[in-house]
């Protein structure tokens, strides 16, 4: 082997998942209705890769087969090269809506998500969720009652939670949705600047191609149902990236463009 092809590979970084042809059919009242079809993706450790495409195309199904809560017909994933056969500690998962326990102030709801982590003393539970609380920028609310919190407080409730137990994918699925645009915004920097400091690696559902592109290093368009992997965009752009950038706007508008022709009926794109 070409010893510099050697020097190249030994310095990419491990694949952390990797899908396997997954396919998926979903069977309802009104029959089988096929939400992924013959879908493949490697992800890189540390990589931070981004799904968009039409409603419907199987983006949150895919991201639920990851995380273990769905099974796939046909194929495989691998984390860690293992094979996922269920929910694990090593995938977390963040929701659109935050789901916090109400009974519970903030700092309980980030101590809840650390009984996965069952060899910790109480000190330590509490030392590692203050931190990620800090991370977030809600030392100053650690006990706040959850209904006393914004929208964006809560999501960065749910992102602490998610992060304190060291998982090594974080699985977000349209996690900002819900948000008015300044909220969103700031959280799009927090994200940005929690990413480059512990280089999770992350697998983002949006269908927000601008909010994909401010975020990814690539993004992953599929096609309508039944979903398959369209196209794949790098985002070289420097971090931190502001939503409203020229540049973001430019390769933004280049995956639009490929989002509407891949809307198009196969033999007429």
């Amino acid at each position: 082997m070409n010893p510099l092809l050697t020097d190249e590979l030994r310095n990419e970084p491990p694949e952390k998942l990797a899908v396997h042809h997954v396919s998926k059919t979903f069977h309802t009242a009104h029959g089988p209705v096929a939400a992924l079809d013959n879908v493949s993706l490697h992800v890189r450790e540390g990589e931070f890769v981004c799904l968009v495409g039409p409603s419907g195309c199987g983006k949150t199904t895919l991201l639920n087969i990851v995380a273990g809560l769905e099974r796939p017909d046909r194929g495989e994933v691998l984390a860690d090269g293992k094979p996922v056969r269920g929910p694990g500690r090593d995938r977390m998962v963040m929701f659109q809506e935050p789901a916090l326990f109400p009974w519970l102030d903030v700092l309980g709801n980030v101590l809840f998500g650390l009984k996965l982590k069952p060899k910790l003393t109480s000190a330590q539970r509490r030392e590692v969720a203050l931190f990620y609380l800090q991370l977030v920028g809600l030392e100053k609310f650690i006990h706040a009652n959850i209904h006393e919190l914004s929208g964006g407080m809560k999501q960065r409730t749910a992102l602490a939670r998610a992060l304190a137990p060291n998982p090594r994918v974080l699985l977000m699925d349209e996690p900002f949705a819900s948000l008015d645009a300044m909220t969103r915004e700031q959280l799009y920097g927090d994200l940005q600047r929690i990413w480059s400091e512990r280089k999770k690696t992350i697998v983002f559902v949006t269908h927000n191609v601008r909010e994909a592109v401010c975020l990814g290093d690539r993004v992953i368009l599929f096609s309508p149902r039944p979903g398959r992997i369209r196209e794949e965009f790098a985002i070289p752009l420097p971090r931190p990236r502001d939503i409203n950038s020229v540049d973001v706007a430019q390769y933004a508008t280049e995956i639009t463009q490929a989002l509407k022709r891949a809307n198009l009926p196969e033999h007429t794109s």
